[in-house]
């Protein structure tokens, strides 16, 4: 007898899942979590209990909670631990921010939608005990010198297969490994800019501070569920093995936008009347092209900028500064762009049932793409599984409002091309040496495994 209710049902939740949890008691049975996984996720009704020996195949994206009405599911909470960790005077917290959670933790807070409220972020997690904040935008530059360099390879030298799939959403990859095992070369090797962050805190960081890294407890706040799963991937410690350190893991603890709000709440914390603060200023500097990876083609955006320039040595048209092809809450999108005399054909989708179609219609077709985006969630991070609920069932018109504020954001600051980050070339001359080098693929990129035998097929 299955330990599920039926699969017609509701989607099933191991009780072991590190993303998201369900509360048996407040569940209504209405069926809605099962509509958005099977209908945009692509998972549910992909396979049978009786084939998967009873275990439910989940990607971790948690737009399962994000639509459930009773918040019956919900992300798993690490912030308890967090609390426990704090309790040791010894211990070095450190809280890393993604750029989504900015644009929408005011929602929890009464503010307007879409509102960009980063100091205040930056002072809610002091107030709760960091002893430094950083922003993981600056390994979204990172990201984007290391991908990018990648990607400029593929198209140069043949390296690897081309389109170039970005790896940045972990919820894709996931997808990808169960139900794309034969596309993983495309991957990007490319962690997604927690994966990176990581590391580069407990080996870099730390030596500039002077920290003993045994001592961090290195916290990645977050617009995602799937994050949660992706930090306890196994190959995720390379740190640990950089410095000799056996068990220690590149990032210890995930919270969500919405967890980070229940938090403060249940501090008492006044988040409006909160006094704005700023980063620390190592590993806290970042371009227009960081802020707006939460956006779908955000990614793609940031990307062409620097590639453009790379290949080029000139300085990127304006367009690219606002590339409106990528823009936008279509969930499959396509341009091209000539770069170098050459026609690079890109793609940009959210969803991940979207992007097993285009898979299917692009092998089958005669076109050949060099570099597709993919994220999981509607609009990109900004409607992630982990972000404020849409309580007033705006939908779009909610999600647009946080990308504007991301795009508005980026067009308000000087610094917007990654490779123009003093910081990342500091942090390339005192330590990675340049992208993709020995150390830089050692730390910042991984490899993938064919999950297809979660299926039980």
């Amino acid at each position: 007898m299955s330990k599920h209710l039926g699969m017609d049902i509701r989607v099933p939740i191991e009780c072991d899942n590190p993303s998201i949890q369900r509360d048996e008691e407040k569940c209504i049975k209405c069926g809605q979590c099962k509509n958005i996984c099977q209908d945009y996720i692509g998972v549910h009704g992909t396979y049978t209990l009786e084939e998967t020996g009873d275990k439910a195949v989940c990607i971790n994206c948690g737009q399962c909670a994000n639509v459930c009405p009773v918040s019956s599911i919900h992300e798993t909470y690490e912030y308890q631990l967090i609390q426990e960790e704090m309790k040791n005077p010894d211990k070095i917290i450190i809280f890393n921010t993604s750029p989504s959670v900015r644009i929408a933790l005011g929602e929890e807070f009464g503010m307007a939608d879409g509102s960009f409220v980063e100091g205040k972020m930056v002072a809610l997690l002091r107030k709760l005990g960091a002893k430094y904040v950083l922003d993981t935008n600056f390994s979204a530059d990172l990201t984007i010198l290391e991908e990018g360099t990648e990607l400029i390879r593929r198209l140069t030298k043949q390296t690897k297969p081309l389109p170039q799939f970005t790896s940045c959403c972990p919820a894709w990859v996931k997808y990808l490994e169960i139900y794309h095992p034969d596309m993983r070369d495309n991957l990007s090797t490319a962690k997604s800019p927690i994966g990176m962050q990581g590391p580069t805190v407990k080996t870099y960081f730390a030596k500039k501070m002077n920290l003993d890294p045994t001592k961090i407890v290195n916290v990645a706040v977050t617009p995602c569920t799937a994050k949660k799963y992706e930090i306890r991937r196994e190959e995720m410690c390379d740190a640990g093995k950089y410095l000799g350190i056996e068990g220690m893991r590149d990032m210890d603890y995930v919270i969500t936008t919405r967890e980070l709000a229940k938090w403060a709440k249940e501090e008492n914390i006044d988040f409006a009347s909160l006094e704005d603060s700023s980063f620390d200023p190592l590993m806290g500097e970042a371009s227009g092209a960081g802020v707006i990876f939460g956006n779908s083609g955000g990614v793609m955006e940031a990307a062409l900028r620097t590639a453009y320039e790379i290949m080029t040595g000139q300085n990127a048209p304006a367009d690219l500064l606002n590339y409106t092809p990528v823009r936008g809450l279509d969930d499959v999108k396509e341009a091209s762009v000539e770069i170098n005399g050459m026609t690079v054909n890109i793609a940009v989708i959210f969803g991940t049932k979207n992007a097993s179609e285009f898979i299917e219609k692009m092998k089958n077709g005669d076109k050949q793409y060099h570099f597709i985006e993919v994220m999981t969630c509607p609009g990109g991070c900004i409607g992630g599984g982990g972000q404020p609920k849409d309580t007033k069932y705006q939908g779009d018109i909610l999600r647009a409002k946080r990308i504007a504020g991301l795009y508005n954001r980026d067009q308000s600051m000087t610094l917007r091309k990654s490779h123009e980050n003093p910081e990342i070339k500091q942090l390339y001359a005192e330590f990675y040496q340049e992208p993709m080098s020995d150390l830089a693929e050692e730390m910042l990129h991984t490899s993938y495994t064919d999950k297809s035998k979660e299926l039980g097929k």
